[in-house]
C-alpha cells in the first residue's frame, strides 16, 4: 500500500506499529528517570548530594562578605566534609557530588538550599541573595546527569531555597515564607506541589532567622522536634493535626552555638548528628532516637551543618 496516498498507516503518523507512551510521569522514575523522590522527612535514605568545597574557600577573604559567621579554615571544612560523606556510606546512602565544571561560589556546599525533592522529580531553588545566585545551575546540571528530572523551575521574582520546605505526610508539604523564600516563591512552589495532588501549609518565619529547617525537624512519622520560642502557632498546629506529637529542645545553647539541631534523618528515630552535643544527643536519645554522630565545628562558622549540607535525592516511599 502506497505511503504518498495513504500516509496515516504508518507508525510515524499514528499507524501500524505505533507505541503509545501510557506510563505517567512518575511511573517512568526509576526507569527512564534515576532512581529519586521522596514524599516524607523519616523514612530510609537511600542517596544525597553533597559538594565537597575546594579552590573556592581557599580563596575567601571576607567571611561576611559571603554571608559566612566567622573565618573557616579550608583544610579542616574538607576534613569534616569528607567525614559527613563517610558517614552517609557507612549508613548505606549513597552520596552523589556536585561537582560543578568550575570554581562555584563559597556556599555551593549548602545542598539542601538548593533542591527540593518531590515525587516527581526536583524543584529546582531560587537563592535570594546575589551571593548565592546561579548556584542552581550546577545543582541541575547534576541532577541530570544522574537522570533526575527538573519538575520545576522559579521565574520571575519568585526566591525559593528548599530548607524552607518539608514533608509533613504524603499528601502535605509545610513551607516557611521569609528571608530567603519570598511570597512569589511560595507561590510558584505551592503551585508546583498543587499539581501534583499535594496541600501546602505556608507559615512565616521569624526576623532574624534563616531557614524553615533552622527550627523543625522530623525524626519519625508521628516524631517531630521543633525550636522553642522560634517555630510558629501555626506549624505546631499543623503537625498535631496530622498526628505528629512535637517536642521542643529542652536546652537552645547547643544548637545555638553547635547546630546540634542541624541534623539528617537516616531512617525512623535515627539520625546523624552533630558530634560533641552531649546535652542535645541526650535529649534526642531519651525520645528513642539512634544518633549517629560526626564532627563539624569548622564547617557551622560558615552558617550551615550537616541539614544545610545535604541535598535529599531519594528516601524510600512511604507505604
Amino acid at each position: 500500500m502506497s505511503t504518498e496516498t495513504e500516509p496515516f498507516n504508518v507508525s510515524a503518523y499514528g499507524g501500524e506499529g505505533w507505541s503509545p507512551r501510557l506510563q505517567t510521569h512518575t511511573q517512568e522514575i526509576g526507569t527512564l528517570w534515576g532512581n529519586c523522590g521522596i514524599d516524607t522527612e523519616y523514612t530510609p535514605l537511600k542517596s544525597v548530594l553533597l559538594h565537597r568545597p575546594g579552590k573556592e574557600l581557599f580563596e575567601l577573604t571576607n567571611h561576611n562578605a559571603v554571608q559566612m559567621l566567622e573565618p573557616i579554615d579550608p583544610e579542616l571544612v574538607l576534613e569534616q566534609h569528607d567525614g559527613i560523606a563517610a558517614a552517609y556510606r557507612n549508613a548505606g546512602v549513597a552520596v552523589h557530588y556536585v561537582d560543578p565544571a568550575q570554581t562555584p561560589t563559597p556556599n555551593q556546599m549548602f545542598c539542601a538550599d538548593l533542591m527540593f525533592m518531590t515525587p516527581a522529580g526536583a524543584i529546582l531553588a531560587r537563592p535570594a541573595s546575589t551571593v548565592r545566585a546561579g548556584e542552581e545551575r550546577w545543582v541541575a546540571r547534576r541532577l541530570a546527569d544522574i537522570g533526575v528530572p527538573i519538575y520545576r523551575t522559579l521565574h520571575g521574582t519568585a526566591t525559593f531555597e528548599g530548607a524552607d520546605a518539608m514533608w509533613i505526610n504524603p499528601e502535605t508539604v509545610i513551607l516557611g515564607r521569609g528571608l530567603r523564600t519570598n511570597d512569589e516563591g511560595a507561590r510558584q512552589v505551592s503551585a508546583a506541589l498543587t499539581d501534583l495532588g499535594i496541600n501546602v501549609i505556608v507559615v512565616d518565619l521569624p526576623f532574624g532567622t534563616m531557614h524553615l529547617m533552622g527550627m523543625l525537624r522530623f525524626a519519625d512519622k508521628d516524631l517531630a522536634i521543633a525550636w522553642p520560642k522560634r517555630f510558629v502557632h501555626r506549624g505546631v498546629d499543623a503537625l498535631k493535626a496530622h498526628g505528629y506529637r512535637v517536642e521542643f529542645l529542652p536546652t537552645v545553647e547547643e544548637a545555638a552555638k553547635g547546630s546540634a539541631f542541624n541534623f539528617v534523618t537516616l531512617a525512623p528515630r535515627e539520625i546523624l548528628m552533630v558530634g560533641g552535643m552531649p546535652q542535645t544527643q541526650a535529649f534526642y536519645e531519651s525520645l528513642g532516637i539512634k544518633c549517629h554522630s560526626t564532627p563539624v565545628h569548622e564547617l557551622r562558622k560558615a552558617a550551615g551543618a550537616i541539614g544545610c549540607l545535604t541535598g535529599i535525592i531519594e528516601r524510600e516511599m512511604a507505604p
